[in-house]
Order: structure tokens, then sequence, then C-alpha cells
């Protein structure tokens, strides 16, 4: 595994005219190419660490795998000088991604849909029926959720620049945390995580991020079969349109003891 954080100097200013020169720790964000049966497929940007996990979610998320059983194995490339390049074998009789997939393009740490045609694709994609997961949440829940995600991010400790994605049981217990400098490749780190146990879909669990709510977070909850989407900051209208359409309950601004529940409030007992 790669190095996650990197030190470097910096000029540390303030307004009083103080200046001096300090280490800082700084999270690292590297190229990883993503391979399919030896044929790249593309390149995403992240912070090294759980790179299987990673690499499953986002085919998971590409509708490549639905399961375990779908990976024959994974490996990084030998002939690379460091591992930043990684070989998907997928089991007998799974079919290869399209070729609409092969990115010729990098994708960035910001980037989830751009491998996708358009956003009705995306809809169409629901392998689950979130909409009768008739898991039940109390505000209390999920009030304590952000404090224990931000209490599992060990690396946002030392640099103060990474996302989280927690998954999270109906009682608020912690099933799995991972970090990276991209909000969608925290995401599908976690669901990958699932994914390689034999855990999907997630039925009754909570999804946990620590930044905004966006689509692309959405549509990977919405495939991982994922009921509950929470986060400590504000939904897009997209995302609201696509959990409300999937069954999915949504909720943002979840900070202190207040929250907003955009769609799927029945799960929400008071």
């Amino acid at each position: 595994m790669g190095r996650i954080t990197v030190r470097k100097p910096v000029l540390r200013l303030s307004t009083a005219g103080v200046r001096g020169q300090r280490p800082d720790t700084l999270a690292v964000e590297e190229p990883l190419e993503i391979r399919v049966g030896g044929r790249p497929l593309t390149i995403t940007m992240r912070t090294p660490g759980d790179d299987f996990d990673l690499v499953a979610g986002f085919l998971a998320a590409e509708g490549v795998i639905a399961g375990a059983a779908d990976l024959a194995g994974m490996r990084y490339c030998a002939d690379t000088h460091e591992q930043n390049t990684l070989d998907v074998v997928l089991a007998a009789g799974v079919r290869p991604p399209d070729t609409l997939l092969e990115r010729a393009f990098t994708t960035t740490s910001a980037c989830g849909v751009c491998g996708k045609a358009s956003i009705e694709a995306l809809r169409a994609d629901r392998p689950y029926d979130v909409a009768a997961d008739d898991v039940e949440l109390t505000p209390k829940v999920l009030a304590g959720l952000p404090d224990r995600l931000r209490e599992s991010q060990q690396v946002f400790d030392r640099t103060g620049g990474l996302h989280a994605a927690g998954l999270f049981d109906p009682a608020g217990g912690l099933l799995a945390v991972r970090e990276d400098v991209g909000r969608h490749n925290a995401v599908d780190k976690v669901v990958g995580w699932a994914l390689r146990a034999g855990l999907l879909p997630l039925t009754g669990r909570i999804l946990m991020v620590s930044g905004r709510a966006s689509f692309e977070l959405t549509q990977k909850a919405m495939l991982a079969g994922i009921p509950v989407l929470a986060a400590v900051s504000a939904p897009s209208s997209l995302a609201v349109e696509l959990a409300e359409d999937a069954g999915m309950t949504l909720i943002g601004f979840l900070r202190g003891e207040t929250m907003n529940v955009y769609t799927g409030a029945q799960r929400v007992t008071v």
C-alpha cells in the first residue's frame, strides 16, 4: 500500500505579523489505473489504501459486477513500479465492461458519474427494491452518527483533508468506515468492502457521508441496496429526486440535534 499522508514544509502567517515555517501533514492523492482482464478501463484519483474495496465498489456502481462471486481475483500489476495499477479478473461467464465505459481521460477525485451516458441510465439501474425496506430509525440514533463517523476518521485528524463514508446498523453501530480525497471514492470503498464480504444488498443499513449528498452518492447507495443516506451537509435537487423515485430516505444537514428529512420520512420514528 502506498503512503496515505506526506509531510511538507509550509510558511505559516498571521494577521498579527507572526510568520514561521513548520511541517504540515497532507493527504496523498495519487492515480489508480483500473484494468479488467489486462485491458485498461479507467484512471481515478484516490488516496491509497483499501484499493481492492475501491475497485470492487466502482465496478458494482458501473454495473459490471453484482456480487463477490463475479470476481475471480484482483492484483496489483507487476509491470508498474508502484501499487497504482490494479487488474481485475472477472469470474467465468461475467460479461466484461462495455467499451462505452472505457475512459481515455482521468476521473478526478470529485467526479462520480463521468462514465455514464445519461442520467436516465443511472436511474434505470435498480438491482434491489430499496423502497420495500421497512427499517425504522429514531432521530436520536441519527443525531449520533456524525460524531461516531468523525471519531473514526484517523487520517482526517492528521490532515483535515479527507472525506469519509460510514456504514451503520439501525442502532447506530458502526460497521465500516473508509476515507478518501474523493467523496465518491469513500463510498465505493465502503460498498466494495460489503460486496467482497458477500453482504449485498445492504438491507436495513445507513450510509453516513461527511460532506454533501450528491446525485452520484445517492445512486451508489441505491445500487448497494442501502435504504438510508445521511449527510452533514446539503443534498442536491437531483439527489432528492432520485431518492424519492427509488424509495430511499435522504437526510441532510445532520448536525447536532437537528436534521432535514427530504424523502422517506416514514422510516424516521419520533
